[in-house]
């Protein structure tokens, strides 16, 4: 029938039902970052300590684990509250820029490191750091040459502003607050907006 085709969103608009990004999200989590930094650490470690392993890097690596999955699952569940994944396949209609985006933008791929690293620590296992290292470039060079391109042409003056704002790795000590359009963005977090 006419009229009945799909029509693409408009800004602001969610892509997807919520239960569709609810799905899709959970589904990515368990495809992405479930195995990259669950099951290959697992086929690596079979999740068995090494010799070398002690209280305090036991102690570390865990705390690195935890707090690693706290900000992945924080990642994910704002994107799904914005009606997408973080699967390119199925993006969000706008810029997740809230939560732990206000720090760094790239606080998901920090966290699956903190993952690896994490049980590299309490395994005590060099083949962890190797693997982490390897994680850490590809992850560095797919946000250079594909993620940051495709975010620039799809949300051109948003993540200028962004970007511009907000490290791609090293956090911010405050929290970025977005400005109105037509207002002069403030390196300080105590100016008020116009």
């Amino acid at each position: 029938m006419a009229g009945d085709e799909p029509r693409a969103p408009q800004s602001g608009e969610p892509r997807m039902t919520k239960r569709e990004a609810w799905i899709g999200s959970a589904a990515f989590f368990l495809a992405a970052p479930g195995v990259v930094a669950g099951l290959i650490p697992w086929l690596i470690t079979h999740w068995r300590p090494g010799l070398d392993v002690s209280v305090t890097s036991t102690i570390v690596g865990a705390l690195m684990i935890i707090a690693g999955l706290a900000a992945l699952i924080d990642c994910f569940v704002r994107f799904a509250l914005k009606g997408g994944t973080p699967a390119p396949i199925a993006p969000t209609a706008e810029l997740v820029v809230d939560g732990l985006y206000r720090f760094v933008r790239n606080p998901m791929y920090l966290a699956v490191l903190l993952l690896i690293f994490g049980q590299m620590l309490v395994f005590a296992n060099a083949g962890l750091l190797a693997y982490g290292v390897a994680v850490s470039l590809g992850v560095h060079f797919f946000v250079l040459g594909y993620e940051e391109p495709k975010l620039k042409r799809s949300f051109p003056e948003a993540y200028a502003a962004y970007s511009e704002n907000v490290g791609r790795w090293l956090p911010r000590l405050t929290p970025w607050r977005d400005q109105p359009p037509g207002t002069l963005a403030s390196s300080s977090p105590n100016t008020p907006r116009k």
